[in-house]
């Protein structure tokens, strides 16, 4: 079962050629071969077989909850289980068991997958390469001196290494087509609004979105489906019809037009540059037209995203006070003492970083000269995208300027790594769909990822590329 992809475990589970428990076992058993990796926090062996089993009850007596009942998933550790550790891999929720599910998770309960752990992550998904979770790094199945990426690192790691065939993530500026790219599997981030977000542990409430993880475009797009959908518990979300899945994505692009921003090939690695023109030209042989446009305000991209995205996470963050719940300071007696203590021994450095940053930008005096200024600059950068689409159906570019690097190499350096995030903060800003296909690999057999973005609720169209791209690399 290890390696083989969800659509071919749902075609050996409705033949019963195997059981759930099957499934599950083997799964559970490479998680514990590569332990190393520390993609999980938290694997819960018991409740998963206990799952496994009464999926096969419901498949014998022929009432399964959906094709997809019985099908392990890994979900990242900032999405609300019920009854399960939610840690956000911080120390100040180290012992936090939600009391409700997030809606994303519990539509997956609903259609009968099998929850195999929760996957490591950066804390508080403040990271780009899930170095600063409070539970240790994870590291990158390929290379494992390499980061898998962030913040979503742990998720990518564990479908790339084969213990889980999907998994959840989330996505605020990257973090799902980053890692996605970096570990060499397919990861889409949905347009803002597509999946409801309650239950989703807040970084930046005007830009996390929770998106997939899989070995397959049809895989990733067939868990997207599941999750999909307005939901009254998020005003953000937006009743659309989902109109995407295994079976209507058929990878037919001819006539289509694909945009490439000269802007995305700035500064970004040779071997990456030769791997996306490369699928490209590819994409032109199915018969896409493309064509060169530009995005001209993707340098202002970095700026206008970490004053907005910090500003928010200073908001959102005021709730961890260690008096709800979550982490508390003992022995405090004065108030201002368990705040700031509290915040002070549960809080890793990067988190810190980014509520003083986002403090700042809204304190009095500057809020105008930073906040409201980097609000203009997104609007500027949604005007962009509008008029590019006026040009083409979907976007093609490199996700990262580099593969995956060595943990601990720019972690003392947070500008480096703010920086790297230049490709994919934009798509967040704009609120489209964007994706990473893997493609090729560099010398050193590192994954290399194409990003695909498309018009607001045009999944279908940017997944139908992916298949195509996919129809011609191979898995």
């Amino acid at each position: 079962m290890i390696g083989k992809s969800m659509q071919e475990l749902i075609a050996l589970l409705e033949s019963n050629a195997v059981t759930s428990v099957e499934i599950v076992q083997a799964f559970l058993q490479e998680m514990n071969h590569k332990r190393e990796l520390n993609a999980y926090i938290t694997v819960l062996d018991d409740e998963a077989l206990q799952q496994a089993q009464q999926s096969d009850k419901r498949r014998k007596a022929e009432k399964p909850l959906s094709q997809f009942d019985g099908i392990p998933i890994a979900i990242k550790d900032n999405i609300c289980t019920q009854g399960i550790l939610t840690t956000c891999a911080s120390g100040i929720l180290k012992n936090f068991i939600p009391p409700y599910n997030a809606t994303a998770y519990q539509k997956l309960l609903n259609a009968g997958f099998i929850v195999l752990g929760k996957t490591n992550l950066d804390e508080f998904a403040m990271g780009s390469t899930t170095e600063t979770s409070f539970f240790g790094p994870t590291k990158n199945p390929v290379d494992i001196t390499k980061v898998p990426g962030g913040s979503s690192g742990g998720s990518a790691a564990a479908v790339k290494a084969c213990c889980a065939p999907v998994a959840l993530g989330s996505d605020t500026g990257g973090s799902i087509r980053q890692p996605a790219s970096l570990c060499g599997v397919v990861g889409i981030k949905p347009t803002y609004g597509r999946v409801s977000r309650y239950g989703l542990v807040a970084f930046a409430s005007s830009l996390d979105q929770i998106g997939t993880f899989a070995n397959t475009v049809k895989d990733a797009a067939d868990v997207l489906a599941v999750i999909s959908g307005v939901d009254r518990c998020d005003a953000t979300s937006i009743a659309m019809p989902v109109d995407f899945g295994s079976d209507t994505i058929t990878g037919t692009i001819k006539g289509l037009r694909i945009g490439v921003p000269r802007e995305y090939f700035n500064g970004v690695d040779n071997q990456i540059v030769q791997a996306v023109e490369t699928v490209i030209k590819q994409l032109e042989l199915k018969g896409a037209i493309v064509h060169t446009i530009s995005l001209q305000y993707t340098d202002y991209a970095v700026p206008i995203y970490y004053l907005i995205a910090t500003a928010e996470a200073s908001s959102n963050l005021g709730r961890y006070d260690g008096v709800r719940y979550g982490y508390r300071s003992p022995n405090i007696a004065k108030l201002k003492d368990l705040y700031t203590k509290t915040r002070q021994e549960g809080f890793g450095k990067e988190v810190k970083r980014r509520i003083i940053l986002g403090t700042f930008a809204l304190s009095s005096g500057y809020y105008d000269a930073y906040y409201l200024k980097a609000l203009k600059g997104r609007r500027l950068i949604i005007d962009d995208f509008n008029k590019a689409f006026e040009e083409c159906d979907c976007i093609v570019a490199p996700v990262t300027t580099t593969t995956a690097f060595g943990i601990g190499e720019k972690i003392a350096d947070p500008l480096a790594l703010y920086m790297a995030d230049i490709l994919t903060i934009s798509a967040n800003l704009a609120g489209i769909p964007g994706m990473s296909v893997p493609v090729a690999e560099d010398t050193h057999g590192l994954p290399i990822g194409v990003q695909l973005m498309a018009r607001h609720f045009n999944e279908m169209v940017m997944l139908n590329v992916a298949q195509a791209i996919e129809d011609s690399i191979g898995h």
